[in-house]
Order: structure tokens, then sequence, then C-alpha cells
């Protein structure tokens, strides 16, 4: 594990083997962090979030209470979940509306991500997205508000650009839709 000096990890957090945490990160009490994770600079993780095993967040993200991130999960940089549908400065009635991105799943660039959201295993959410509805493993979104816009096998690439996901689509790496290594 590595902690980088600046960085402020929290009594009661808890951070996995491997895991790395870079400049001015915040790690507060009762978040759990997984093994072999990279939480790279300025990233804040709240109180209570739960963060599987190899998740890779870049600079500027912040993953507030009720979001949890399953394990191979990649957060871009400046990318924003949200918690509350109703939020008010006064705090009157907050409501943490839960967001779950599963496993393999990746969250572009500059995507916002607006509770309460299901992104399924291996999708993939353009950079600059805004994503309102669920997203289905495997489904690639682009846009604001986020459209399907194809299909992405578990290696990353598009293998089909169809409205439908394809029963029979195979990757260029060789893999089926649907499928991993």
């Amino acid at each position: 594990m590595f902690i980088q000096e600046t960085a402020i990890v929290e009594a009661g957090a808890s951070l996995g083997e491997g895991t790395r945490v870079w400049h001015h990160a915040h790690i507060r009490e009762g978040a759990v962090v997984g093994r072999d994770c990279s939480l790279a600079k300025n990233v804040f993780i709240d109180a209570g979030v739960q963060i599987g095993d190899r998740v890779k967040i870049q600079n500027n993200v912040s993953v507030y209470a009720g979001v949890t991130l399953a394990d191979d999960v990649f957060v871009g940089p400046s990318a924003v979940f949200t918690n509350d549908r109703r939020p008010r400065s006064h705090g009157f009635a907050w409501d943490v509306a839960p967001t779950y991105v599963r496993r393999g799943a990746s969250i572009g660039a500059n995507a916002t991500v607006v509770c309460p959201i299901d992104i399924g295993e291996w999708a993939m959410v353009g950079a600059g997205a805004v994503v309102t509805r669920d997203v289905p493993a495997y489904q690639l979104v682009v846009g604001n508000p986020a459209r399907p816009a194809g299909w992405c096998c578990w290696c990353g690439r598009i293998v089909s650009r169809d409205g439908l996901r394809p029963a029979d689509a195979v990757c260029e790496c060789g893999l089926r839709l649907g499928t991993t290594r």
C-alpha cells in the first residue's frame, strides 16, 4: 500500500493491499477500498462508500455516499456522481439514492452519472456523457442525455453499433460479446 504524504486517510477507512492513494486524495471513515486500486490526485471517497478490487479512479473525482464501484471499474478524470435527486443547501429531507457501477464498467472523462443509476458489467460511458438511465451490461452510451451508441467487448473495443445487442458478435480480440477472459 502507498499513501502519498498529502493524502488524508481517516481512521476507520479500510484500504486493501497494493492500493495507491495519490496527492491530496481524501478517504473518509467507513469507506472500504479494495486491493490494487489507484486513487489519483484530488480524489474524494465519502464515508461508507464501497470500492472493489483493481479500481482506477482518475484525478478530481468525488465518490459520494450511496455510490458503489465493483471490481475492475475505471472512472475517468473529473467524472461526477450525484447522490441526491432533490439537493438543497439546508439538507432537509436529504435522501441518498444509490448508484451501482458493476464489474469492469468504464466511466469516461467529465461524464456525469445522475442517481439512482445502475451501470452494467463492462459497459462504457463516453466522455462528457450525462447518464440519466440505467445502462445494460456491455453497452456503450454517449451524449447528453446519454443514449445507446453500440456494444463493447470485455477488452473495450466496440463490436457493434446496432441498437439491439447482437447475439453472435465476435470482437477482433476473439471473444464473443458477453464473455470475458
